[in-house]
């Protein structure tokens, strides 16, 4: 157990028995890891770093990654909790919250984002967000690879679903799903290594759902889910996790009124924390573009310029094994959509309409909803670059996405902005006519 003030005695006292300094012992357990993973012990080689070495000497270390415990106990030749690490998973504090209900903006009497009365469903079942009580002897649920199998299936499928479909109608769903593992996590038994997986597909289900509800329109439940996600990655000590929340954080800060700032904050906060773990290219490309996108939201266009070379640069070195899920969808024609909302945010609409079109052409059926996204932006850009055709042409393909069962609030808000602006500028027949389709979509 780490000492708050003289942090870690148990691990500083394995390293000095070797007679390592922390750079040496770096070394070691990098040289180590290479052996294990060649001889198959490892399925992944993990990466140390003298700061993250020097955080599990601190006080309160970091519970460390699975692949990374096996070495560490391999170097050390000791365990774990002789190494004086404390896993979260069984003697972490319990923590009772009540998961806020997701109420219609139209319920009679409550404020959107607040919780009904407790008589609504769900609205009454506490949730130990962040408990870690683990193994539960009392009711016998045994839980097995196959549940958790179908569980983490379930979290790439309502992924993909998202990529295709949009988040307005997969939010509750996967809030179900989330009781439903909170519920396996606290009431049944399973082995240590199905306790990581469970926690794993929590925190993705948690930041997914924060997704989810950004992309249907619910901020504040977006940003609460956002921090839930945060708070269990900075417990458990999964960076990947934390890059991914901060990311998301990043992206829907800059759809928010005078969150700028907030967006390069959490961009920067990410890239920080992707360097913990060696992230891959198309992470730290990932990052970089998010933190563009908070510069052109708060009009600096040379920051931005950097941060989108940076992008490229990053995402020009080509994937590899070690690429997470969530960066899949970071293909050449999202970088580009990307790259173009950073011009039309700056004000070069012309540039950004450019891109905008490119993006749009490359654009596949699995990103359908990315796809609407980038139209509802191209028809905006092409709005302000005052081209009527091209405005319209954009806005009548993302409606017959819409048409098509794309279901994503962002994608018609941007088809609102649209409307409000042809019915300003333009009289004719033809915008007319749009905006009557508009209203009929978005009403």
């Amino acid at each position: 157990m780490a000492d708050p003030k003289q942090g870690n005695i148990a691990l500083r006292r394995a390293r000095t028995a070797l007679q390592r300094t922390q750079e040496q012992i770096v070394e070691d357990l990098a040289q180590e890891a290479e052996r294990m993973h060649a001889a198959g012990e490892i399925d992944k080689r993990p990466s140390f770093s003298v700061r993250q070495y020097g955080k599990w000497e601190g006080a309160s270390p970091p519970w460390p990654h699975p692949v990374a415990r096996k070495v560490l106990e391999a170097v050390f030749g000791q365990s774990m909790a002789q190494l004086g690490f404390t896993s979260p998973y069984e003697t972490g504090p319990t923590v009772h919250e009540t998961v806020p209900f997701l109420a219609s903006t139209d319920a009679p009497g409550t404020p959107p984002g607040v919780a009904p009365d407790v008589s609504a469903p769900l609205s009454d079942q506490p949730l130990p967000w962040l408990s870690y009580s683990g193994r539960s002897n009392g009711s016998g649920w045994r839980i097995g690879e196959a549940e958790v199998e179908l569980l983490r299936n379930a979290a790439d499928d309502m992924d993909a679903i998202d990529q295709r479909s949009g988040g307005d109608r997969l939010w509750r769903p996967t809030r179900a799903q989330l009781l439903w593992v909170h519920q396996m996590i606290d009431r049944g038994i399973y082995n240590e290594a199905l306790e990581r997986e469970l926690h794993a597909i929590c925190g993705k289900f948690t930041a997914s759902l924060g997704w989810f509800c950004y992309d249907a329109g619910l901020q504040a439940e977006a940003r609460y889910y956002f921090s839930e996600a945060l708070n269990s990655a900075n417990f458990t000590g999964d960076d990947s996790l934390a890059s991914r929340t901060l990311s998301i954080m990043a992206r829907q800060a800059v759809d928010i009124p005078n969150k700028g700032r907030e967006a390069i904050r959490c961009a920067r906060l990410g890239l920080f924390r992707a360097k913990d773990w060696s992230a891959p290219p198309r992470v730290m490309a990932l990052l970089a573009i998010r933190e563009a996108q908070g510069h052109a939201r708060v009009g600096d266009a040379f920051a931005c310029s950097a941060s989108i070379r940076s992008a490229w640069q990053h995402w020009e070195k080509g994937t590899t094994e070690r690429d997470p899920d969530w960066t899949i969808f970071l293909n050449e024609s999202e970088m580009v959509c990307l790259e173009g909302m950073c011009y039309l945010d700056l004000g070069q609409f012309a540039r950004a309409q450019k891109l905008l079109t490119r993006s749009e052409r490359m654009q596949d059926v699995a990103h359908s909803r990315n796809r609407g996204m980038c139209l509802g932006r191209l028809s905006i850009a092409a709005l302000q670059n005052r081209d009527l055709d091209h405005t319209v042409e954009a806005a009548t393909q993302s409606l017959r996405l819409i048409e098509g069962g794309m279901a994503s609030t962002r994608a018609t808000h941007q088809l609102r902005i649209v409307a409000d602006g042809l019915a300003l500028r333009h009289r004719g027949r033809t915008a007319a006519a749009l905006v009557e389709q508009i209203n009929e979509h978005t009403a």
